[in-house]
């Protein structure tokens, strides 16, 4: 009989309170009909144990509160692809009976449906509260949410395992891999377009056209010294020069399932891309976005900030889902892109197919350039597309790595 009930209340759960009244009924009535101290003193035990039971079941890791917060490994508030993330998890166990331990598993999963599983035991204190933390793998770009949390505990006596899950909304978004720019050399044949699409900043290149006079700033080499203005007015003063002034930006992201070999050389696009817009922001040049994905984005070309942002977090979610050839997503598009800008197509096209796209830029007012994303093999392989490019006088760079990129940028071919 003792046998009988200790593996009963082994197997049952906590939240099956009827269970728990029949075996204390069935011992009630073994102590009636039975009688004897033997038969009194199970009945007690099975009696504490049901008490035991049913306060466990009204708090335990059914009531479990929690609070989720994620971080970057630096401690920084945007996270980049590559990098690792910190999660921490506080969760506090109600009730008046103590916990043992409490077992928390955690399922990440990103946008794709990539999925990844953590698990952790966490020792409450006193008062119920304990403190999870653990970091993730590398991850990739992306949108991130976790899934429903679930608890698993045991009661002190070790009789009873507890289920629970809890919900905790956490999301968060991976921005991609960017790599520093330091220059990008860059051949406008219409360079000196007027009106509005052409933008100045002082931070180009300067040329011999005096645009004025400033005051002097130490440092200023004697060249530069307006000596007429320094005499007439007793001051130090310097000449202040024209600035290079380049047109407006469109990055153009290719991202038709057919051109790319395998999902590595999406990413170095994409990251190609969000690189090329922090350049542009530092260099404060008016930059758009166009990517030609199975439901077209055209961003317009500015010098905003907030755009610009606004740019490189729709670059999370992009995805190489675009099933016809570009030129088609182009022709829906154009009459937003604006005439006089540079053209920047960024795809591992090759052959007559990339010397298509960047006519046809041409011929709609634009100043095509080619920055071809290129795999392993393709890159200890010479490829005769640069060198169309080149006679045709289109600026055209290459790379098959994201650390490679600032030396393309800053000798490509033209």
């Amino acid at each position: 009989m003792r046998r009988a009930v200790f593996l009963l209340l082994k197997g049952m759960q906590p939240s099956k309170l009827a269970a728990v009244l029949a075996v204390w009924g069935i011992c009630l009535l073994y102590v009636l009909f039975q009688g004897g101290k033997t038969s009194l003193m199970l009945f007690s035990m099975v009696s504490l144990l049901a008490i035991y039971i049913i306060g466990a079941g009204f708090g335990g890791v059914n009531r479990v509160k929690a609070s989720r917060s994620v971080s970057g490994t630096g401690n920084r508030e945007t996270l980049r692809a590559g990098e690792q993330v910190r999660i921490q998890l506080n969760v506090n166990v109600p009730g008046l009976l103590p916990m043992p331990y409490l077992i928390i598993r955690e399922v990440l999963k990103r946008h794709n449906g990539d999925t990844w599983s953590f698990e952790d035991s966490v020792i409450p204190n006193f008062r119920g509260e304990g403190r999870l933390t653990f970091q993730t793998p590398s991850l990739e770009r992306g949108r991130y949410a976790f899934s429903n949390t679930e608890c698993i505990s045991e009661d002190i006596f070790g009789l009873m395992e507890h289920r629970g899950r809890i919900e905790v909304a956490t999301e968060f978004r991976v921005l991609p891999r960017t790599i520093h720019i330091p220059d990008w050399q860059r051949s406008i044949r219409n360079s000196r377009l007027g009106g509005t699409q052409t933008t100045i900043s002082s931070s180009r290149r300067e040329t011999t056209k005096i645009n004025g006079v400033r005051d002097y700033v130490y440092g200023d080499r004697i060249s530069r010294i307006h000596w007429n203005a320094t005499a007439k007015t007793g001051s130090w003063k310097s000449k202040e020069f024209e600035h290079e002034s380049f047109p407006k930006t469109m990055i153009v992201l290719d991202c038709t399932a057919s051109s790319y070999e395998h999902s590595q050389q999406f990413e170095l696009a994409v990251s190609a891309a969000a690189s090329l817009i922090e350049y542009t922001g530092r260099e404060h040049t008016g930059t758009g976005l166009f990517t030609a994905g199975q439901e077209p984005k055209l961003f317009p070309p500015t010098d905003n900030k907030g755009d610009r942002m606004r740019m490189i977090q729709h670059l999370v979610d992009v995805d190489k889902d675009r099933k016809g050839d570009l030129i088609t997503a182009l022709e829906k598009s154009y009459r937003h892109f604006p005439k006089g800008a540079l053209f920047m197509l960024i795809s591992p096209m090759t052959g007559r197919e990339a010397v298509e796209v960047l006519r046809w830029a041409e011929t709609r007012g634009m100043n095509p350039c080619f920055l071809r994303i290129e795999s392993a093999n393709q890159a200890s392989a010479p490829d005769e597309t640069l060198q169309l490019l080149k006679t045709r006088g289109i600026s055209s760079y290459a790379t098959s790595t994201l650390e490679g990129l600032p030396a393309a940028l800053g000798g490509g071919v033209t």
